[in-house]
């Protein structure tokens, strides 16, 4: 964002714990939260394949593991590299995997940027509209989820209970270890888990007004 032009006192640093005034009507909410378990497999699962066993492995034997994926990526296009070198934050890079709250006097949102959390946490932010991560093998409390992609955001829906579910991070952004996530397993897990929960899936790059319509299409189910 500095890089960008977005002036220094506009920064705040944060960790989770924190309430961030943004606008005279707007706050955002910050909670520690947990990364996907990247460690695990070499490329993404589809969102209906069933991972299991990875247990008890400890941090030193995932960071070998994470070295070894990085050195399979060497195979990777020379296009996908430049990507990933381009993206590169240095310093100011990840400082680790935070979720978000909104609250605005249109509605709550709970924004999540990758498929982890603390299941104890995750019971307090109750929002109108969450945007959820749907990528890799999801992390519940520090373990690798002993199921499905769709599983995990299935189960992280039923926990809040929102009234519309829009997904993130599920395209194909990095070909050769990503997948472009087959939604329908996710539909029909929410389907299960929160019926009245509207699963709103938008075109790519496309924009949306995320509170729009929500008094009309509060109980309308999944299969909207």
């Amino acid at each position: 964002m500095a890089e960008q032009g977005v002036p220094t006192e506009q920064l705040v640093p944060v960790a989770g714990g924190e309430r961030v005034r943004l606008s005279p009507e707007v706050t955002v909410d910050v909670y520690p939260s947990l990364h996907s378990c990247i460690w695990t497999h070499a490329g993404f699962a589809q969102s209906d394949a069933v991972c299991v066993g990875d247990l008890g492995v400890v941090h030193q034997e995932r960071l070998a593991r994470l070295r070894d994926r990085g050195d399979s990526r060497a195979a990777l296009s020379d296009e996908v590299r430049e990507h990933l070198r381009a993206g590169a934050q240095g310093a100011r890079g990840d400082g680790g995997a935070l979720v978000y709250r909104f609250e605005t006097p249109a509605g709550s949102l709970v924004y999540q940027d990758t498929c982890g959390r603390w299941t104890g946490v995750w019971r307090t932010l109750h929002a109108d509209v969450a945007i959820l991560a749907a990528a890799g093998r999801g992390n519940i409390d520090g373990e690798p989820i002993q199921g499905s992609l769709a599983d995990f955001v299935g189960a992280e829906v039923e926990l809040l209970r929102p009234r519309r579910v829009i997904l993130g991070h599920h395209d194909d952004w990095l070909p050769g270890v990503s997948v472009p996530t087959d939604t329908a397993p996710i539909r029909a897990a929410i389907g299960r888990t929160s019926p009245a929960t509207e699963l709103l899936e938008m075109p790519y790059c496309a924009g949306f007004p995320v509170f729009e319509g929500l008094s009309a299409s509060y109980g309308s189910g999944a299969s909207a």
